[in-house]
C-alpha cells in the first residue's frame, strides 16, 4: 500500500450509546480552511486533510479517530514495521489493525480496547473479515495483565484523543511495562507530546518559574 487512500476504512456507519461511526464529506474550501488552522496547532486529530469522503469515530460528538490523510500519516510507522504478531491498543475505526492484517508478514493482531461499544461498531466487522487472525480483548490497557510470557513483535499504543504533554506519563508507564514484551513499540504522538513538555519547561524558565 503506497497511497494514503489505500488505508481508508470500509466499516459501516452505526451508533452504540455515545459512540458513533459516520461518513463525512470535506469540500475543497473546507479542506483549505482546516489545513490553515492545522499549521498553527498540533493537538487535534485529523487536522491535515484533502477534499473527499472520510470515516470518523466520535464519542459524544468529539472525533476520536478518522481516516484523514494526517491521521493515516501519524500511524504509518507501526503499519510499515508490522510483522509477525502485533499488539494494538485502541481499536478506533480499525484502520491500523486492518492495514497490519493486510500484510502477508503479519500472522496475528491482538487489539486491546476498553469500550464494548467500539468493539461492536468496529471490531465485529473486522472479525468477519479476518477471523482468527484478529483477537480483540475488552480491557483497559493500564489495568490489563497479559498472560505470563506473552510477547509481540510490534506494539502500538493509541489511547489518547489529543496530543499534549500530560500524555507522556501514561506513555512512559506503557513503554516500561511492555519494553521486554516487544521488539518494537511506539505511542501515538509521543514525539510531539515530549516536545510540548520541553517547550513548557523553556517557557517556565524564561518566566523565572523554575
Amino acid at each position: 500500500m503506497a497511497s494514503w487512500e489505500d488505508y481508508k476504512v470500509d466499516i459501516p456507519e452505526g451508533k452504540e450509546g455515545d459512540w458513533t461511526v459516520s461518513k463525512f464529506d470535506v469540500s475543497k474550501e473546507e479542506a483549505s480552511t482546516q489545513n490553515m488552522r492545522a499549521s498553527f496547532a498540533f493537538s487535534s486529530r485529523g487536522m491535515g486533510i484533502e477534499a473527499g469522503t472520510y470515516t470518523r469515530l466520535q464519542h459524544g460528538g468529539t472525533t476520536v479517530m478518522s481516516d484523514t490523510p494526517s491521521e493515516i500519516r501519524d500511524h504509518r510507522t507501526p503499519i510499515d514495521v508490522a510483522r509477525g504478531e502485533v499488539l494494538i491498543v485502541g481499536l478506533g475505526i480499525g484502520m491500523v489493525a486492518a492495514a497490519c492484517l493486510k500484510k502477508p508478514g503479519v500472522t496475528k493482531v491482538t487489539v486491546v480496547e476498553m469500550s464494548p461499544e467500539v468493539i461492536h461498531l468496529t471490531g465485529d466487522h473486522l472479525k468477519g473479515i479476518y477471523g482468527d487472525r484478529l483477537e480483540i480483548i475488552e480491557a483497559d490497557i493500564l489495568d490489563w495483565k497479559p498472560p505470563k510470557g506473552r510477547k509481540w513483535d510490534v506494539a502500538w499504543f493509541d489511547i489518547w484523543n489529543d496530543k499534549c504533554g500530560d500524555n507522556t506519563v501514561e506513555m512512559s508507564k506503557l513503554n516500561r511495562r511492555y519494553g521486554r514484551r516487544t521488539e518494537w513499540k511506539g505511542c501515538w504522538g509521543e514525539s510531539e507530546c515530549k516536545e510540548a513538555n520541553r517547550q513548557w519547561a523553556r517557557e517556565k524558565k524564561a518566566l523565572g518559574l523554575c
